[in-house]
């Protein structure tokens, strides 16, 4: 019998996705584990292969439809079985030589409405709407009942221009007033980025503190090494640093290391550091995540942040290299920033955000000097800990990076 392939479970909450890519059509052979569709899930691409080996007979999703867990991609049928065919879709005419559809004459209706013991003047007559599929295919996007539409085509058929005419005098009049606008539909990452913003801002109870660190030698620290690294292919940034002075505050701070489990109403602290490492792509912001950095070294680190990013890039990171985090890093000063709000990577319970660093007067051991400034900004759920703790772990963030020998001498 055909075998109906649903959505699996993706595990870590996933529960849909939008349907990128197929990489089969109907009537192909595919073999068990042969990947057959990229799916864009809330975490990253994932390809889902075939659990059995067979023809695909029908495919039920199309590219850009968002699936739910549980609904069927593709049915596939077993050796010998036939493949459903398609029925062939009749060719379009040309609006000149479509005819309306003649409606039945008065003796005609009488006749057949005696036939069932109706009364003429009890049945509604049924309105033929005339309108190429082109044209039904808008209405269906701009919402727009072609029954309530005049047509102003050949034979009173219906045209794009009278379905945009009726969907659209609201939004013609507000062009009008403002000028015109693009509608782009909600899909891929920004429609993830949206919907788990919102879980986050709707769920915790959030609050920002900021500092200002001066990492004048740390600084100097990473001009000294980069070059020689350069040269081996590997790019020194500050993130090996950040993760480093990060899970060092929060052995010392674990509140901002952990998650409420509202079901059972329990407070989640984890023993382990995964830090999430916010990205940006042309799609938008992707947070794949650094596991276990304690056991690493500042190069390691420093390799795998880069393979990372690459990855992520070009949008062939694995779904588990985004799942496991327990704190994120973001570094919007690379693009000109100072100070933010950065929104938490629910459902962990804090996020650092660091700005851009820029030379500034600075008062050290008495004197004004010029030093290295970076601003940071962290943002936790008041639920979990309390402001005075937050403030703890910035300053205790703030002595790593204003000291880095302190990374490499303490240990998480």
């Amino acid at each position: 019998m055909p075998f109906n392939f649903v959505l699996p479970d993706l595990g870590e909450g996933i529960t849909e996705g939008e349907i990128r890519k197929w990489v089969v059509k109907e009537g192909d052979m595919v073999q068990e584990h042969q990947t057959i569709v990229e799916l864009e899930t809330d975490k990253a691409v994932v390809e889902v292969p075939s659990p059995r080996k067979g023809r695909v007979l029908k495919i039920n999703k199309e590219e850009g439809e968002i699936v739910k867990v549980g609904e069927v991609l593709m049915t596939i049928a077993e050796e010998g079985e036939a493949v459903e065919k398609k029925k062939p879709v009749p060719e379009e005419k040309p609006a000149e030589e479509r005819k309306p559809v003649e409606k039945e004459k008065p003796e005609e209706r009488e006749k057949s409405v005696s036939v069932v013991g109706v009364l003429p003047e009890e049945e509604e007559e049924e309105e033929v709407v005339l309108a190429a599929p082109a044209v039904r295919a808008l209405a269906k996007e701009l919402g727009v009942d072609l029954a309530k539409v005049k047509g102003t085509g050949p034979g009173g058929s219906i045209t794009k221009d009278n379905v945009t005419a009726a969907a659209g005098p609201k939004e013609k009049k507000a062009e009008a007033l403002y000028g015109p606008v693009e509608r782009i539909p909600l899909r891929g990452i920004r429609r993830t980025i949206a919907k788990n913003l919102i879980m986050s801002q709707k769920t915790t109870a959030f609050v920002t503190g900021m500092n200002e660190v001066d990492i004048t030698d740390l600084w100097d620290l990473r001009e000294k090494e980069k070059r020689p690294l350069l040269e081996k292919g590997l790019h020194l940034t500050f993130f090996p640093f950040f993760i480093k002075a990060v899970i060092h505050a929060l052995a010392e701070h674990p509140m901002l290391n952990a998650s409420i489990d509202d079901e059972r109403e329990e407070i989640i602290v984890k023993k382990y550091y995964n830090i999430g490492v916010a990205v940006d792509t042309p799609d938008g912001l992707m947070v794949p995540v650094v596991k276990d950095p304690a056991k690493k070294t500042i190069l390691e680190l420093a390799l795998e942040i880069q393979d990372l990013s690459i990855k992520a890039r070009d949008r062939k990171i694995k779904l588990e290299e985004m799942k496991g985090g327990t704190f994120t890093i973001t570094n919007y000063g690379h693009f000109g920033g100072y100070f933010a709000t950065p929104i938490i990577n629910y459902p962990e319970s804090a996020i650092l955000g660091t700005g851009m660093i820029s030379e500034r007067p600075w008062v050290k051991n008495g004197r004004i000097v010029i030093r290295k400034i970076l601003p940071i900004s962290l943002t936790f759920d008041h639920r979990l800990t309390d402001g005075v703790d937050a403030s703890r772990f910035l300053a205790k963030v703030t002595s790593y990076l204003e000291d880095p020998a302190l990374i490499f001498i303490e240990s998480a």
